[in-house]
């Protein structure tokens, strides 16, 4: 699988490799097959411009996906899951204010957008507890696994 990374935010230094094993693993974890997948860490003006343009919205947000290929839809050709844009600095002033760990935040990030790849939605309530349980379930599953973000 090609895990393409983008880093255009200077607000949480990330490691590629780190990045790329948190992807694979939760993919795989959660049985996907595909060729690519595209991240892109931004920054807050990025990612406002990218919610202005896709959603109607200006206000900064976590992160976007852009679903492309259904893994099911391609059984034997070339599957693009699909890109995700991610706002480290989103996360760390989150992370200050709650009195959290930032690596773990974007982490948690991270998986929500390729969550959304997969066709998890969170615009009803009943939506958004299937989503934070899909969310819990892979955060401990790649604590467990130390393959949380990191410098």
């Amino acid at each position: 699988m090609n895990i393409e990374f983008t880093n255009r935010q200077t607000v949480l230094p990330v490691s590629p490799i780190a990045l790329k094993r948190l992807v694979s693993t939760f993919l795989n974890w959660k049985g996907v097959c595909c060729d690519e997948v595209s991240v892109h860490f931004v920054d807050k003006k990025e990612i406002s411009r990218l919610h202005a343009e896709f959603f109607n919205d200006p206000s900064p947000t976590d992160c976007i996906s852009f679903p492309i290929d259904s893994p099911t839809d391609h059984p034997k050709g070339y599957v693009v899951l699909g890109e995700v844009f991610v706002c480290p600095e989103v996360g760390v002033e989150y992370a200050i204010k709650e009195g959290l760990n930032p690596y773990e935040e974007v982490s948690l990030y991270t998986i929500h957008a390729l969550l959304h790849l997969l066709g998890f939605d969170d615009q009803t309530e009943k939506d958004r507890m299937v989503m934070r349980g899909e969310e819990n379930s892979a955060m401990h599953y790649l604590k467990e696994n130390g393959v949380l973000i990191h410098e």
